[in-house]
């Protein structure tokens, strides 16, 4: 097996946590899709997509169209997306009948000063950084 240069073995280590990375987010995309019933639409899309083209084997284009969103004829895919629909949505009711109850009970504060405690006295900062008077006459050229 052959071995990587140094700078090699860096780049593969990066491209290897963009890849996890894009994984990531690829993956939160499909759970937020999920969450908001991108699945139905995904579903309805392709029932749609089939009833349009078998109608269009046997019918003009606008009144295969027509047919297939009017909403009268549904297929065996449609009537199972609404099933499925009318299912999570039942069980999202049941989610909603139990709710917390919470009794009220006054809030009492009640202030209570340390028992003992001490005085920190004020720290002159300005005071400590001048220990020596400047130099006169100024110096005439920089240190350093």
């Amino acid at each position: 097996m052959r071995s990587l240069p140094a700078l090699d073995k860096g780049v593969m280590i990066l491209d290897c946590w963009d890849v996890f990375r894009k994984v990531g987010h690829v993956l939160v995309l499909f759970a937020l899709l999920a969450a908001i019933g991108g699945h139905w639409l995904l579903l309805q899309s392709v029932a749609w997509t089939t009833m349009l083209a078998d109608n269009l084997r046997t019918s003009s284009l606008p009144q295969a169209v027509e047919r297939t969103f009017d909403g009268r004829h549904p297929c065996a895919i449609c009537k199972q997306i609404a099933k499925g629909k009318q299912a999570e949505k039942k069980s999202d009711l049941s989610v909603e009948r139990n709710k917390f109850e919470f009794s009220y009970s006054r809030a009492v504060f009640v202030f209570s000063p340390p028992t003992h405690f001490w005085q920190a006295r004020a720290f002159d900062a300005a005071a400590t950084l001048l220990t020596h008077a400047p130099p006169v006459p100024p110096p005439r050229q920089l240190p350093g």
